[in-house]
Order: C-alpha cells, then sequence, then structure tokens
C-alpha cells in the first residue's frame, strides 16, 4: 500500500508538470498601433517578459518579430488600417516549436526600433516597435524611375515532347502556344508591363530552364500554361495549379544546400549573400519567408485567375490545387500552372484550336494577372510609382497633361502611344516628375 501511495503521488506529480508545463509559455495578449506623421508604433502586450528577436525584409518590405516560447491570443484582424505603413500583420512558422513568428507587411520601407517596458499597471509586459518611414510619400517618390512588372510565360511542352493528344489528333503543345502568343501581346501593350515567352516557337524546353530563364529576365511571375487530359473523354473545365508545401520545403533545402547558387535568387539574393553568409539558420529564415511569401501570392493570383477564367469557360476545379511540379518550384518568384481546358474532352479539344477562344482565355488571364499587380505592385515598379487617369469625355491628352501638371511627350513615352490621340475609357499612366 505504501508503495501504491508513492506510485499515485508520482503519478499527480507527473501530471502536474505536464499540465503546468504550457501554461509556463508567454502569451501576446493584445496588439496596439498608433500613428503620427513622424512614425508608427506597434505595441506588443506580454503576459511576461519577451525573448525576441527583430529584422527587416525587402522585396517586398518587412519587419519579422519572433517571440519566443509564444503563445498568440491577440486578434490579428482590423488591425490593417491602423496605419498606412502596415499593410498587415500575419502569423509565420520559425524554426522552434513553442515560438511566434509575426510578420508585419508594410507598404514602404521603414527603419525600426525596439525596446522592451516593465509590467504595466494592467500587469502587461510590453515590446515596443517603432516604425519610421524612409520617405514622406512613397507612392511618388522613387529613387529611380520604375521598370516594367516583367510576366513570364511558358508555353508546356514543344518540340519532341507535343504534350497530351486530342481524339482528333491535335496536339497540346499546338494550342498553349498560340494562347501564350495573345496573352503576350495584351500584357504588352499594357502600361506599366511586359512580357516575355520562355520558348517561342515549337521546340524542346527543359523543366529546369523554363523557371531558369524566368529568373535571369528577372520576372515578377511565371504563368506556364498547359492543357489537361484523362483516360476518357468526361473530364471537362480548367484549373490552376500552384506549389505544395512538401515540394516547397524539399526544393528550399536544394536550395540551401548549394552555397554558390544562393545569390541567383530573385530579390533576396543579394540580401542573403549579405547578411547571412556565416549564418545558415538565417539563410534559412530569409529563404523560408521568401518562400512563404510566393506561395501565398500564387495562391491568390491563382484564385483571381480561375474567377476570370470562369467567365469564359467551365472550370475543373472553382479553387487552386497543390502540385509537385518543377515549374512551380521557384521559391523567389511566384509560379502558376493553367490547365486551360481537357484536351481529351472532344468539345474542348475545338474549344481549344479556336483563336476566339484562345483570345477569351488569354483576356482573362491578362486581366487576372493586371488586377493582382495594381494592387500588389512591386515597390519598384511603375505601378508603384505612378498613378492612373481613366480618359473621359472631352478629354485630351494635352488636358489630361497640365491636369497633372506634366508634359504631353513624357506622358505619351509613359503610354507607349506614337499619337495624341485617346480613347474614351482608355487608362492612362500618369508619369511621376
Amino acid at each position: 500500500m505504501k508503495n501504491l501511495s508513492w506510485m499515485k503521488t508520482w503519478v499527480l506529480g507527473l501530471l502536474l508538470t505536464l499540465v503546468a508545463g504550457p501554461a509556463l509559455a508567454n502569451q501576446l495578449e493584445r496588439i496596439r498601433i498608433s500613428h503620427s506623421p513622424e512614425k508608427t508604433r506597434v505595441v506588443l502586450d506580454m503576459s511576461g517578459k519577451p525573448s525576441f528577436s527583430a529584422f527587416r525584409l525587402t522585396g517586398p518590405d518587412r519587419l519579422v518579430v519572433d517571440l519566443k516560447t509564444t503563445k498568440l491570443k491577440a486578434k490579428l484582424t482590423a488591425l490593417e488600417k491602423s496605419s498606412p505603413l502596415i499593410r498587415r500583420i500575419r502569423t509565420s512558422n520559425p524554426q522552434g516549436d513553442g515560438d511566434l513568428r509575426l510578420v508585419l507587411d508594410l507598404t514602404q520601407s521603414a527603419s525600426h526600433k525596439t525596446q522592451v517596458l516593465g509590467a504595466s499597471p494592467q500587469g502587461y509586459h510590453r515590446l515596443v516597435l517603432d516604425l519610421v518611414p524612409t520617405s514622406r510619400n512613397p507612392s511618388t517618390v522613387a529613387a529611380s524611375p520604375g521598370r516594367n512588372v516583367v510576366i513570364g510565360i511558358d508555353a508546356g511542352h514543344g518540340g519532341k515532347d507535343p504534350g497530351s493528344i486530342g481524339p482528333s489528333g491535335t496536339y497540346e503543345k499546338d494550342v498553349v502556344l498560340p494562347i501564350a502568343q495573345k496573352l503576350k501581346a495584351k500584357i504588352d501593350a499594357t502600361p506599366g508591363f511586359e512580357a516575355f515567352l520562355v520558348r517561342e516557337g515549337d521546340y524542346f524546353v527543359s523543366l529546369d530552364q523554363r523557371s531558369a530563364k524566368a529568373r535571369k529576365k528577372k520576372a515578377d511571375l511565371l504563368v506556364s500554361i498547359h492543357a489537361d487530359a484523362f483516360t476518357s473523354p468526361q473530364p471537362r473545365g480548367a484549373s490552376v495549379w500552384v506549389l505544395s508545401l512538401r515540394r516547397a520545403n524539399s526544393e528550399m533545402g536544394r536550395w540551401l544546400e548549394r552555397d554558390d547558387k544562393l545569390s541567383e535568387l530573385r530579390g533576396i539574393g543579394e540580401v542573403i549573400s549579405q547578411s547571412s553568409q556565416d549564418d545558415p539558420h538565417l539563410q534559412r529564415t530569409f529563404l523560408d519567408l521568401a518562400r512563404e511569401n510566393s506561395m501565398m501570392e500564387s495562391q491568390a493570383l491563382a484564385s483571381s485567375m480561375l474567377k476570370q477564367m470562369g467567365q469564359v469557360t467551365r472550370l475543373h476545379k472553382s479553387k487552386p490545387q497543390f502540385a509537385s511540379l518543377a515549374v512551380l518550384k521557384s521559391p523567389d518568384f511566384p509560379s502558376l500552372l493553367v490547365e486551360t481546358g481537357f484536351i481529351s474532352n472532344p468539345h474542348e479539344e475545338r474549344q481549344l484550336r479556336d483563336p476566339g477562344h484562345q483570345r477569351k482565355m488569354a483576356n482573362a488571364l491578362s486581366v487576372a494577372i493586371q488586377n493582382h499587380f495594381r494592387s500588389n505592385p512591386p515597390r519598384d515598379s511603375l505601378l508603384a510609382q505612378r498613378q492612373t487617369h481613366k480618359v473621359q469625355r472631352g478629354e485630351s491628352l494635352s488636358v489630361i497633361a497640365r491636369r497633372y501638371q506634366v508634359s504631353v511627350p513624357a506622358l505619351k513615352q509613359a503610354n507607349q502611344l506614337k499619337s495624341d490621340t485617346v480613347r474614351i475609357g482608355q487608362e492612362l499612366v500618369i508619369p511621376t516628375l
């Protein structure tokens, strides 16, 4: 009985330890944001003294705060409009179990300072983050002329690889190239955008070369265009695919194993090379955040594409699908694979061969791409630095130029206009002086 009593005491002690263990974790109870013309202050109210690290990333601009052994109790919703400097606050996945990573997505570049304050009258320990903009008006002030948003368009298969084959013998490679060409024409005709084709004719390009070419061209997006197929003719409809998390993790490991290749990564290669050459953990953090940002952007754009494509064709899947595909593997820019329809379905095979349908499909993809990048422009792009104007009845190019205090030649150059003629409803980019 004595041994049994001892055993009960030991088991009870163990249970109390297991229950009490998690309670020792710090808690982020609430987040308060205040804004002034000089700075934005973010206050994290913690249940205990915080153990943390904070660092900035660019492309896009973010402040990352890692909180050791911390659980999130605060609500992140309704914080986005608290300051014009903060686009949103979200959580991410740090390396340590039980840790909390906050990511502050910023609207522009900003320096930061941190300080820890003692317990408040309410008992909170406070981690204070002060964000100071590096420019007064990021939408109009730029260190250098903005660049076009670059879209890589990859027509699947080609050359010795015909892709799927339709019931009447149509090759997938022969229908996706015209769609890609029409999409390029629409993108190129839009001020602030430019596009390139991964393959311009009927020749073979390896999967690794497709992503490598997009990286070399400094693409902001790679769209791979395909046509689906099945063993029976019944399946129909379009879909959009993004990279699966499992493939993303394995690809990140491959990049980290190749120190000589890290510098090639679009937008973050220089940061990794300069800031973390001798710190593999920091390298992984940079790469992990870049990968996460690309995947989130891919999913958002995929949803927008499906909405537009649903207006011109049937959808096979109404939500983005996840796959372990090589053409989607890049961690440094968003990548999508668009299945424009089932070439194995006789009706959709005829559709995919039809130039009119190809044009509608290209237009749907173009609208989704333009809408996405107008809402989320790269910081160094023309879209981020310039405003637009929709031509109204009775307006001429000279009237619009006077209104915005720019010259007519500058207005024509910014919009690639060969004459002074404008049409009602035309959207013009206004150059920044």
